[in-house]
């Protein structure tokens, strides 16, 4: 028995997926499309998706934030966990990307959940606050660029309700966030932003070593 999370080797990792995953065909046949992208390792781990869409349900979610959509894995688990009336209101800047992951919507018969906005994200979310959007969103997931995770942060806090959450992606960033000998500006910015989600005082927090590190943060 281990008091501390285990490392997965190959086979244990493979064990959790066959014991876990219920990835729907539509889901793997995106990830294997992605995978073969030259951007391919933006792409999130298919028990991350999964874990994600369990969040959706467990609270209730109806209207959610994404920031950041790539191809479109995160945003297609999410409505797919959301019901009838559900909405995604996905921001990215890539029309290429993103054209990839409009495919798929359409193809699970979510697309009219999802309102892709292209454009920079702080516009977006700008925008949201500027039209009354306040505490109106259930769930926000940020994986964008990294100099940017506070900013969209702290936008999310607004637009996110009370006891709403929102889940930042890539908050162990390989490891590299305890290597001291790693001074890189991205690396720093998610270092800076782990000490402030321990100490901010408005949201419940858990940082999960799932995939490259899920920060959870519940706003009180």
């Amino acid at each position: 028995m281990s008091n501390q999370t285990l490392n997965l080797d190959a086979a244990l990792y493979d064990y959790l997926l066959r014991h876990s995953l219920r990835e729907p065909p539509v889901l793997a046949a995106l990830r294997q499309e992605t995978a073969q992208h030259p951007m391919g390792q933006m792409q999130i781990a298919p028990e991350q998706g999964q874990f994600m869409a369990l969040l959706v349900e467990l609270i209730g979610a109806k209207r959610t934030l994404e920031i950041g959509v790539f191809t479109g894995y995160s945003a297609l688990a999410v409505a797919l966990a959301l019901p009838r009336e559900g909405e995604v209101v996905a921001c990215d800047v890539s029309e290429d990307y993103t054209a990839i992951a409009q495919r798929y919507w359409q193809q699970a018969g979510v697309a009219a959940k999802i309102n892709l906005r292209i454009a920079p994200a702080l516009d977006t979310l700008d925008g949201l606050i500027a039209a009354g959007e306040a505490d109106q969103f259930d769930f926000a997931f940020i994986d964008a660029d990294k100099s940017s995770y506070d900013d969209y942060y702290e936008r999310a806090l607004v637009l996110v309700r009370s006891g709403g959450l929102i889940v930042l992606d890539n908050m162990l960033w390989s490891g590299r966030v305890a290597d001291p000998t790693d001074t890189s500006r991205r690396t720093q910015t998610l270092r800076d932003l782990n000490e402030k989600l321990h100490q901010d005082s408005r949201i419940s927090l858990s940082l999960v070593p799932i995939a490259d590190g899920l920060a959870l943060a519940r706003k009180r």
